[in-house]
């Protein structure tokens, strides 16, 4: 009998749109996430739910016993933490312990899950493809960097032998976004009440169950030591509101807020958070220092490869919104 496919972060937005696309595939699926993670909004009936502590290398090893393929997608997402340590806690060292144990459990396949934001660099004029070559120095704050060394040592396996394929998906968007990342924050934010000013940025955005539907083309098509490009549509921030002012009726933000204030606020905003708040700040500086970054994409080879089309993503900003009436977030 085939081991168990396994998905680390399996609660998460994207995570939780691949383990039920597993679940509909007949795939035996066990997923970890963190004790204490929300879960009930997975199939719980139809999955193996196991709360692990990535960091926790033991705890790892026990449960990717069995394992057939894993899927390694658990991570601290956002771009600020009081810890700043937790960076390299859990995004490298966890990778670390899940990687190394799939490949000791005997996994058949290990897909492993960096992120479009560390493949931009100080000058970049060109849109970015998988194939980019970024030196270490042009990698931005303690989140990428973490995610540079993790995609790293995936690489390093890959190279001995491994069968280790990584993919760097841009950013989600569609139903389903319990934990609020980035992109569904800032959509909420303007249903919310409109936005009167913007920090223009890049974005490349695809949809969520597309990423899902990539992740499963890279395990079976993939070749173990490539980079693959899940993304679909470069849009920029100014586009983004702009369209959901259209779908809304509110008003679209005029004012483009100047690099240097919004990076004066973002310090200043993380500090409040260090000392005072000790919660996720409004801005952070990672995430302004990027937004003056390059970070349009092309991923048509990943795509042709994995032999992926994407849905349009204004239909998955679309869905989104219902969604957000649908839970009443709006």
């Amino acid at each position: 009998m085939a081991g168990v496919t396994v998905v680390t972060g399996g609660a998460g937005f994207i995570g939780s749109h691949l383990v039920r696309l597993l679940v509909e595939r007949g795939e035996r699926v066990r997923v970890l996430d963190r004790p204490g993670a929300a879960v009930e909004h997975l199939p719980l009936s139809q999955i193996d739910y196991e709360p692990c502590d990535i960091r926790d290398e033991a705890a790892v090893a026990r449960s990717l016993r069995g394992c057939g393929v894993v899927y390694h997608l658990a991570a601290n997402p956002q771009l600020w933490t009081r810890r700043r340590r937790d960076f390299h806690r859990v995004n490298y060292l966890g990778t670390v312990h899940v990687l190394t144990a799939a490949l000791r459990a005997g996994a058949t396949r290990v897909l492993h899950t960096s992120t479009e934001s560390i493949l931009t660099r100080r000058r970049q004029t060109a849109a970015i493809a998988e194939t980019q070559d970024v030196p270490s120095r042009d990698v931005i704050g303690p989140y990428c960097r973490s995610k540079f060394r993790a995609e790293g040592f995936a690489f390093h396996l890959a190279r001995a032998g491994a069968p280790v394929v990584v993919v760097n998906p841009t950013l989600p968007v569609g139903p389903g976004d319990r934990g609020r990342s980035p992109p569904t924050q800032m959509m909420l934010d303007f249903c919310r009440g409109g936005r009167s000013a913007y920090l223009d940025a890049d974005l490349n955005l695809m949809d969520v169950r597309d990423i899902a539907a990539g992740m499963t083309q890279a395990v079976e098509r993939g070749r173990p030591g490539v980079r693959y490009l899940l993304g679909a549509e470069n849009w920029s921030v100014k586009s983004v509101f702009d369209y959901l002012a259209k779908q809304t009726g509110l008003p679209p933000p005029r004012w483009r807020v100047p690099y240097p204030v919004a990076l004066t606020a973002a310090y200043v905003s993380e500090f409040v958070a260090d000392a005072i708040t000790r919660t996720i700040p409004a801005a952070t500086v990672t995430g302004v220092k990027l937004t003056r970054r390059r970070m349009k994409f092309d991923a048509s080879r990943s795509l042709a490869e994995l032999g992926l089309t994407p849905r349009p993503v204004a239909g998955s900003i679309d869905e989104a919104l219902a969604w957000f009436r649908e839970v009443g977030w709006l």
